[in-house]
């Protein structure tokens, strides 16, 4: 005999997940750096959608557009370096934040949502889902994407 009263909850399957995954389109001018990557992770790791199950994969892809206006608060700008490690005696090299915005607009994006993804195996899967452009056009018009309010 059943209980009425009790609930029977709901997990998703890989493949469900996999079949129900979509794009979002994000434009990144205007945008405050850190609070743009907390919303692009939530997306990734499948937080936004209502069936989240932590250990099933079942985010949507990000592509985001106008990379180059992406701004940071305070003296981020004049302060904030990316270091990286050659593998050689005193190979430690700085660059500032200018001149990576400069070089290379997409990278600062994408080190920030790294940096607030898990350091899992599904993080990195999910990562393979972010699409980083500088300008504001985009190669990703067959994935058909919707464009988010944040």
């Amino acid at each position: 005999m059943s209980n009425p009263k009790k609930r029977e909850t709901f997990f998703v399957t890989n493949e469900a997940a996999r079949e129900n995954r979509g794009w979002i389109l994000v434009d990144a001018a205007g945008k405050t750096l850190g609070r743009l990557s907390t919303e692009i992770a939530t997306i990734l790791s499948g937080k936004h959608k209502t069936t989240f199950t932590p250990h099933i994969d079942d985010g949507d892809g990000v592509i985001v557009i106008n990379a180059t206006g992406v701004k940071v608060t305070g003296s981020k700008e004049a302060q904030k370096t990316y270091k990286y490690y050659t593998g050689k005696i005193g190979g430690l090299r700085e660059i500032p934040y200018r001149v990576m915005k400069q070089n290379k607009p997409e990278f600062i994006i994408t080190h920030a949502v790294k940096g607030m993804m898990p350091k899992t195996k599904q993080a990195k899967a999910q990562l393979k889902r972010l699409r980083v452009f500088a300008g504001d056009d985009h190669q990703m018009e067959a994935q058909k994407p919707l464009t988010a309010a944040i």
